[in-house]
């Protein structure tokens, strides 16, 4: 009788070392994602307050200059300042200022605000929210965007009002 040789393929042995393979690779595995649990995903923002300059420097009414960089207007009275978030209560859309007709319009769909943030006319359903706004031990504004504040009567009071006499 010719004799048989085995196939040199999968063996008894060689399975089980599969399959101890197979389990350490799975254990190694939920212990990394147990490990990266430890490590949250986080986002780098830029602080959401900043230093607009010396508050004698800006002239009465409303000021574009930090439009474009920071998305806001910041508004000097007789009394002091206030800043206004330049986003439209409606559908978030950047309102432009209209001087001459003293107003803020946002483009997309009609809104209208007063110089105070309160809606005029369109379909925005609340008033523009302000800023908080302090004026530093140097002169300088310093603008926090984080804290916000739409209601009447809130709004008109500190921290969302910095009153500034100007001296000569």
């Amino acid at each position: 009788m010719p004799e048989t040789i085995a196939p040199a393929g999968l063996t008894r042995r060689n399975f089980l070392w599969l399959g101890w393979s197979a389990l350490v690779g799975f254990l190694t595995s939920g212990a990394a994602a147990a490990a990266r649990f430890f490590f949250p995903n986080v986002i780098y923002e830029p602080s959401q307050k900043f230093n607009a300059g010396p508050a004698q420097d800006y002239p009465m009414g409303v000021s574009t200059k930090w439009l474009n960089e920071q998305r806001v207007w910041i508004i000097r009275t007789e009394k002091g300042f206030y800043t206004v978030w330049a986003r439209c209560t409606h559908l978030g859309c950047t309102p432009n200022w209209f001087a001459d007709q003293n107003r803020f319009r946002c483009p997309c769909h009609g809104s209208n605000f007063s110089s105070d943030g309160d809606v005029i006319a369109g379909p925005a359903p609340k008033p523009l929210y302000r800023c908080a706004v302090e004026i530093a031990s140097t002169g300088d504004l310093i603008i926090d965007k984080a804290v916000i504040e739409g209601r009447s009567g809130f709004r008109d009071k500190t921290p969302f009002f910095a009153n500034f006499k100007a001296t000569v």
